[in-house]
């Protein structure tokens, strides 16, 4: 009896799930609605960039404009992942709605990741009004890739209020979370290295808040006055300095004031406007970029004239400028357009 039971569930599951709507209309209908099950397919469905997946943005779009986005960048072993729970809890506390984004290297090989930033937030898992998802670099600078974008907007239309995006963590290059992101929190710890790897230029210039997390071990101190004299010799006259903040996320230290230091910012300002004139112009430029290159490679593999100059390249030992801007000139009749 039992057994007919489980065979008679498993029938009308079956059923149900075939009958169940999926439709990009009916996936955006219930992210406004708030339905987390929506959301979770249609960010899904995006991120794998499934036919029609434009289309869904697009409608997405407009539903969007509410949330900020906070980015939380440093070098691996900082403890981005257990500050960003932190954080996320401690907005909680305060009657937001989060979203986190957590993006892990993408394998060389598989295309795949790990995806283990979860793992080191399961005391925030559970909680309704925290939505975590894990997503890949798809092998993109600095880790952040145009997906995320579009996962933080779906984010924000489904209601959440505040979006962190913490990065892969790959060092010194790592600026892309500048071009997505309201403002920027860099995390540093104590023992990483002389007080020279805090002059360098790179991600350490993209920081709006500096943070020295684990600050409860040796050498916090000399890592924060590294930090105050780079930012002094490289300000202007009366230029206000960005906040630098002690944390210890596991003693769950200064994340109190960090959140203060994060919601005391006023959006709307003249600084966020030229941010969000930067982003957009990036986007649009990334956007066209992926298309144009898609395009492109798709004519010449299906016109077979790229494998033709792979062939003239090995057995004949031609140089790929050349080649490149022959390619090119075919498409436009003007290979100086392509030639910068």
């Amino acid at each position: 009896m039992t057994e007919n039971f489980f065979l008679r569930f498993m029938d009308i599951h079956i059923k149900k799930t075939k009958t169940a709507d999926h439709s990009w209309e009916s996936l955006v209908a219930g992210v406004q609605a708030r339905n987390i099950r929506a959301m979770a397919r249609l960010i899904t469905r995006v991120e794998n960039r499934e036919p029609g997946w434009k289309e869904a943005m697009k409608a997405v779009y407009p539903l969007t404009g509410s949330a900020r986005i906070f980015g939380i960048t440093g070098s691996p072993g900082a403890g981005k992942s257990s500050l960003t729970c932190e954080i996320a809890e401690e907005l909680v506390k305060r009657g937001h709605q989060v979203g986190i984004i957590a993006v892990d290297p993408s394998s060389p090989f598989s295309g795949g990741a790990l995806l283990g930033d979860r793992l080191r937030m399961k005391k925030i898992f559970t909680m309704k009004e925290i939505f975590i998802r894990s997503m890949a670099t798809r092998g993109m600078l600095g880790g952040l890739s145009q997906a995320a974008r579009d996962v933080a907007r779906i984010m924000d239309a489904f209601g959440k209020d505040i979006i962190l995006i913490e990065t892969v963590g790959v060092g010194q290059d790592e600026i892309e979370v500048v071009k997505t992101a309201d403002r920027v929190m860099m995390v540093c710890i104590p023992g990483q290295g002389d007080g020279i790897q805090a002059l360098k230029a790179g991600v350490m210039e993209i920081a709006d808040i500096y943070i020295i997390n684990k600050a409860d071990l040796p050498g916090a101190d000399e890592v924060m006055a590294d930090i105050c004299a780079m930012l002094n010799l490289s300000s202007q006259n009366g230029q206000a300095l960005p906040p630098v903040l002690k944390t210890s996320a596991l003693k769950n230290q200064g994340i109190s004031e960090l959140a203060d230091s994060l919601l005391s910012h006023p959006a709307g300002s003249s600084k966020d406007t030229l941010r969000r004139e930067i982003q957009a112009r990036e986007e649009i430029l990334s956007l066209m970029e992926n298309d144009v290159f898609r395009a492109i490679r798709s004519r010449w593999e299906q016109s077979g004239a790229l494998t033709a100059e792979v062939r003239k390249m090995v057995e004949e030992n031609k140089d790929p400028y050349s080649i490149v801007s022959e390619l090119l000139q075919q498409i436009d009749g003007k290979a100086d357009l392509f030639s910068s």
